[in-house]
């Protein structure tokens, strides 16, 4: 790739420009990790680690079973599973064959789940043994082209002590009862052979991962990202993470081989935490800390703020909220969090307040990123110093990426620097494209001066400096707490309420969030139903963070002279409430 020389002063010192080292399939991470430091640690989940050379060890045997399976070369295969230390097994197990990884959010609802698994046309599902989860993966392969479900108990992954006990007390999850036809996954490692036929992978070419977004609009896509979209990012953060080290010496690139320990609060099955937790810490060489859910404890949070105490992580991608819930946590003081040195944030604006009150507290450097699941997903960064870095801002494109603010109208003039109009990124990041829907496409690539520019859907500017800015969103999506929610899909979920004429979602403001969800609703005449009565509808049918934190129901809803229901009339009406 030709050096792309991004215009700023700021650029940071010993940043190349370039990353070009990353024409390679995503397995090589964990393949190089367990040849170079084959006992070092890898996964630690309750007490309980694998080394690297043990994770690669599982993932053969996965390659193995799947391929005597009949999964071939680009056959999709699900994971329905939280943070535990299967996930990077079997994802690097899928790889490894040359199947495609379709990650699925483990609080879906089994229509939700369906949803994606029929779409996707995934052959196999790994889901984790759990009165719920289980549960609901019975329910949504049904009607789906899945052949073989594999059921993930954490038992074998506790220290021995840990399971004799909670197996004596009946505190580890597993579901009533297990289908006959369905597969358990220890019982297929120790049955299967690390040995599998090698499958030829073109990095550029070939899908590692799908990932569900609904774009800038719309009902859940599946993006299409190769193996050099994940890798070049992984060394784009690379390339650009200048961090504190050794005492005494000038910050420089993340040490390898156990240095670095990361705390894995971001679910694995969102790009932002596949990306910029679980690849960028087997790349290294760090430890991972495996946390299923990160609120856990009373008050919420508290679990992990004992697990950064007892195991020191260095490094903690995370959203907005959970810094949040870090930096206001009534018993902060009584942990210590001094051994985090950096901190990614994204998903979602970072409040500056809430910025300086946690590097108050903790003494870590946060710096803000950008991106997007299409963009698998880092697009920018600030740099990793106090110095240069812009509270506020996005920062500068990862080396080898080109970002243009380009007019709101069609995507087609590019505007100079100061104005605001939708951003466009070119660069190895972006996806191949939305699986099966070629109309999609057409909506969001752009030639642009002979290279094809994703359009974002973001509003931002270029300040002087060449620092990037977000502005607003050109479209109705609401981010709950770093997770896209999309009005369409929740409006069209209320609408299968018999009792429901008319319904329309917008985003408010959330102190807790960032935004939540709000419906207003016009019920059918003649009909009649209460809040609770639609919010336990909610809760059947949506996952935790998409249902309706507020609902309003309306005699009428403004619409447009063609019928259209006006959310930006709704949405300026909450504002000016807010306000009074």
């Amino acid at each position: 790739m030709n050096e792309i020389i991004w215009e700023t002063p700021f650029w940071p010192k010993n940043v190349s420009r370039t990353v070009t080292d990353y024409h390679f399939p995503v397995f090589k991470f964990l393949d190089d990790a367990a040849q170079n430091y084959p006992d070092n640690v890898f996964t630690i989940f309750n007490g309980a680690t694998k080394t690297f050379a043990q994770v690669k060890d599982t993932a053969d045997r996965i390659a193995n079973f799947l391929g005597g399976k009949g999964i071939k070369k680009g056959d999709k295969v699900a994971i329905f599973l939280p943070n535990l230390p299967q996930f990077p097994e079997i994802l690097f197990g899928i790889l490894k064959i040359g199947a495609v990884c379709v990650n699925c959010n483990p609080v879906y609802t089994v229509t939700e789940l369906n949803y994606q698994l029929k779409d996707s046309e995934s052959k196999m599902v790994f889901c984790m043994d759990h009165p719920g989860f289980y549960k609901n993966t019975v329910d949504a392969v049904k009607n789906t082209q899945v052949e073989t479900v594999v059921v993930c108990n954490i038992k074998s992954y506790l220290p021995k002590f840990k399971a004799f006990l909670g197996g004596l007390l009946g505190k580890i999850p597993r579901a009533d009862k297990h289908d006959p036809g369905h597969l358990m996954f220890d019982d297929i490692v120790v049955a299967s052979s690390p040995d599998f036929p090698p499958v030829e992978i073109n990095p550029a070419e070939d899908t590692a991962v799908m990932l569900y977004t609904g774009g800038t609009t719309g009902v859940p896509k599946g993006a299409e990202l190769s193996h050099t979209n994940f890798t070049y990012n992984v060394m784009g953060l690379y390339e650009t993470g200048l961090f504190d080290q050794e005492d005494g010496k000038e910050p420089g690139k993340m040490i390898q081989g156990g240095y670095h320990t990361f705390l894995g609060v971001l679910p694995w099955y969102h790009s932002f935490g596949i990306t910029c937790a679980l690849l960028f810490s087997v790349m290294s060489a760090s430890k991972l800390i495996c946390i299923p859910d990160p609120r856990a404890g009373k008050p919420s949070f508290t679990q992990v703020l004992k697990m950064v105490q007892q195991y020191k992580p260095t490094i903690m991608p995370a959203v907005p909220t959970i810094f949040v819930a870090f930096a206001n946590h009534l018993h902060l003081h009584r942990y210590d969090l001094s051994s985090l040195v950096a901190c990614f944030s994204g998903g979602a604006p970072l409040p500056p307040e809430v910025c300086r009150q946690f590097e108050k507290k903790t003494g870590a450097i946060i710096f803000e990123g950008y991106g997007l699941t299409e963009t698998s997903p880092v697009v920018t960064s600030n740099p990793t110093n106090r110095k240069t870095r812009k509270i506020g801002s996005i920062g500068f494109p990862l080396p080898g990426t080109m970002v243009k603010i380009m007019d709101l109208e069609n995507g087609t003039r590019e505007l100079p620097r100061g104005e605001d109009g939708e951003i466009a990124v070119c660069g190895p990041q972006v996806m191949k494209g939305y699986w099966k829907r070629s109309d999609a496409n057409e909506e969001v690539f752009r030639q642009i001066e002979g290279d094809l520019y994703f359009l974002t859907g973001d509003i931002g500017r270029i300040d002087a400096d060449g620092y990037i800015t977000i502005t607003d969103r050109k479209k109705d999506m609401i981010i709950v707490g770093g997770f896209n929610v999309y009005p369409r899909e929740i409006e069209d979920i209320l609408y299968t309420n018999v009792k429901v004429e008319l319904a329309a979602v917008v985003g408010v403001a959330d102190e807790k969030s960032g935004e939540s969800v709000k419906a207003f609703i016009k019920l059918k005449e003649g009909q009649n139903a209460t809040l609770e009565e639609i919010k336990e509808f909610c809760r059947k049918n949506m996952a935790g963070y998409k249902r309706p934190k507020q609902i309003e129901f309306r005699d009428e809803i403004p619409i447009s002279n063609v019928g259209k229901v006006l959310r930006r009339v709704l949405r300026e009406e909450e504002s000016g409430a807010d306000k009074c």
